[in-house]
């Protein structure tokens, strides 16, 4: 039995799982994208994307990882696939800082994996790093690899069974949280609750998150590396390469995917809109970082140079709050909004149906005390 009609703004990831969260609890909900579904231009639409529990200073996000392992075990099994390929994560630590001792006190307290490995190991075990300038390898347990364009793939075929009204291609003009309605070119539609979940788009539809949720233009590339390492690659972890004045992250190769590295840094420029053949000026970044992460780094063969949008908040952490009577605005900062996904999405839903308190919303999506959320009582 239906509880009420849900509007959803925004068919990536965070859109299409709380279409999926509101629609077993009962809900009548009507998903609108803007493109195709799943949408190639979203920042969710990608081959895989990294999930792990080490987030360094940003505890709070540790924290919450295994209550997100358990909300993609649920998705999963009513996808009836599981997306996920389970895989330590390495890190490559290029200089001193707290980053080790924070992360491996929250792994401990997760009861996740960490040690170090002897440096003296590194450059036989991955011969495709740099290890001048290495201070510290890291691995982790608590990791892997999520598929994300079989997942988007699996959810919009799932949710037609579930009731979801599905709107591709269907452009939102307007979006008044009070009322409680979207505007399309075909006219206004009335629910009982807005879920605004528009990517880097958001600030186009609610103007006061200009300057708060900021698109950022970032390039990933995808490469074939040389013949000599393509072996190591393809039974490599997911690396990740912190500090020595960049830092990448690295997603290996696996059968319908390609290697990809992409950077840390958010540029905090541009609008989705913009042109996405990357430049010059989007590649130089990355090129200089990945050098300093890869040996033999021009011996690779770039397959594509890709650009996709993420929003960026001035404290890289998620904007999930009420507005106006009806709204709930969802603003997932940078990538980790994909991992994270299923758990926050099953919150949205359990505060518009009343099993959370609104309230208590925006602060949990911060994730800034990661002792309040291991010890919540109810969580999931």
């Amino acid at each position: 039995m239906a509880h009420g009609r849900i509007l959803i703004v925004g068919g990536g990831i965070a859109g299409l799982c709380t279409a999926w969260a509101l629609a077993r609890r009962g809900y009548a909900v009507e998903l609108f994208e803007r493109g195709d579904l799943p949408n190639q231009h979203s920042s969710s639409c990608d081959e895989h994307r990294i999930i792990r529990h080490a987030y360094g200073e940003m505890e709070g996000y540790g924290a919450l990882m295994p209550a997100a392992f358990e909300a993609w075990r649920r998705l999963f099994g009513d996808l009836g696939a599981r997306h996920l390929e389970p895989m330590p994560a390495y890190y490559a630590l290029r200089g001193e800082d707290d980053w080790y001792e924070t992360t491996r006190r929250s792994l401990r307290r997760m009861g996740v994996d960490c040690a170090e490995m002897p440096l003296s190991e590194v450059a036989d075990t991955f011969p495709m790093l740099r290890t001048d300038g290495l201070t510290r390898m890291v691995r982790t347990e608590g990791a892997g690899v999520l598929y994300a364009a079989r997942i988007l793939a699996d959810l919009t075929n799932r949710l037609p069974a579930l009731g979801v009204r599905l709107h591709p291609r269907t452009a939102v003009r307007a979006v008044d949280c009070e009322a409680g309605t979207v505007a399309t070119a075909a006219g206004m539609v009335q629910g009982d609750r807005v879920v605004v979940a528009a990517g880097a788009w958001v600030a186009d539809l609610l103007p006061e998150l200009a300057g708060v949720a900021v698109p950022s233009r970032q390039a990933v590339m995808y490469l074939a590396p040389p013949p000599q390492l393509a072996a190591a690659w393809r039974d490599a972890p997911v690396l990740i390469d912190i500090g020595g004045g960049g830092g990448t992250y690295t997603i290996p190769p696996r059968p319908g995917t390609r290697l990809k590295i992409g950077d840390h840094v958010f540029s905090r420029t541009g609008h989705p809109d913009d042109d996405r053949a990357a430049t010059t000026g989007d590649l130089d970044r990355l090129i200089a970082v990945a050098r300093g992460s890869w040996r033999d780094f021009d011996q690779y063969t770039v397959l594509e140079r890709r650009i996709c949008y993420y929003t960026a908040t001035a404290d890289e952490r998620f904007l999930v709050r009420a507005e106006g009577g009806r709204g709930i605005v969802c603003s997932a900062c940078s990538g980790h909004g994909f991992k994270l996904a299923p758990l926050v999405a099953d919150r949205i839903a359990a505060t518009i149906a009343g099993e959370r308190e609104l309230a208590m919303l925006p602060s949990w999506a911060a994730a800034r005390d990661a002792h309040a959320i291991e010890f919540e009582p109810g969580a999931l």
